[in-house]
């Protein structure tokens, strides 16, 4: 079973992101790459970068055509495992977003912070960053702003009404230190974990090597998904309805008491 090293653990607490030494085999990177390309033929109108819960099967209610082989992949035990080991023994599942960006002309995601977003209160989230295709500065890998997360502090956002970036939500000037970034370079079946406060980002891929990752996101049971919050006014870029969304608790129990893991559901 795979395991974060406390050595991980300690790098994932000081400084908000972690590669972990686990890696996902050749065989299960081939399947997903199989069932991102089916994906991919299944939505045909929406750009490729936008794939939000790609691990709801069929019409997902977000305008996405989703995958079972993607809500497989975020409960995978070894994955779970690793998550277990930053945020808790209580691991509710709660998202995953496809970013696929083309060779030549992949959008710019703008670095901000995930909990800008998000209806997670108290908010508490750790995302695994699972590259099914080479990640490099080249084509527009996930970089991060190290210790960012220290301070549980959320930044100011600004919107930038454009149509060729993944988010419409910017970090306002000034607010960290760009010169401190870190590109996390990950080949095919290697994984990031990151932190709910980490300020990150991604270039534009204007390389001739297509750039996939799926972001997985897991929250502990000690928070709760407040379904009535908006916290960016749906100006993000990406249709979301957090209203409606699915949850799904692998691990332990609820801790809260508050999540609702029957909504979103379809009946059996």
């Amino acid at each position: 079973m795979a395991q974060l090293s406390p050595q991980e653990i300690a790098h994932y607490q000081a400084e908000g992101w972690v590669i972990p030494q686990f890696r996902l085999p050749e065989g299960r990177v081939a399947t997903m790459r199989e069932a991102l390309d089916e994906l991919l033929r299944n939505n045909p109108g929406v750009r490729p970068e936008k794939l939000v819960s790609a691990h709801v099967e069929g019409d997902n209610g977000e305008g996405v055509r989703g995958s079972r082989q993607f809500l497989d992949l975020a409960m995978d035990p070894e994955i779970v495992e690793l998550v277990s080991g930053v945020i808790g023994e209580d691991v509710i599942l709660w998202g995953c977003h496809v970013f696929c960006k083309p060779a030549a002309e992949g959008y710019e995601t703008p670095w901000h912070q995930d909990g800008h977003y998000w209806p997670i209160r108290p908010l508490a989230n750790c995302t695994v960053w699972v590259a099914l295709e080479e990640s490099t500065a080249e084509n527009g890998c996930l970089r991060v702003i190290p210790r960012s997360h220290v301070g549980q502090r959320l930044h100011e956002h600004l919107h930038e009404d454009r149509s060729d970036l993944t988010l419409n939500q910017r970090m306002a000037a000034g607010s960290f230190d760009e010169s401190a970034a870190v590109d996390l370079e990950l080949e095919p079946g290697q994984m990031s974990l990151h932190d709910v406060y980490m300020i990150h980002g991604a270039q534009a891929n204007t390389s001739a090597k297509r750039r996939t990752g799926v972001a997985l996101r897991y929250m502990p049971s000690t928070s709760v998904f407040e379904r009535d919050l908006r916290p960016a006014d749906g100006k993000t870029g990406v249709a979301v309805d957090f209203a409606r969304r699915p949850l799904w608790l692998l691990r332990g129990v609820d801790r809260s008491g508050r999540n609702d893991f029957e909504l979103g559901h379809r009946p059996r």
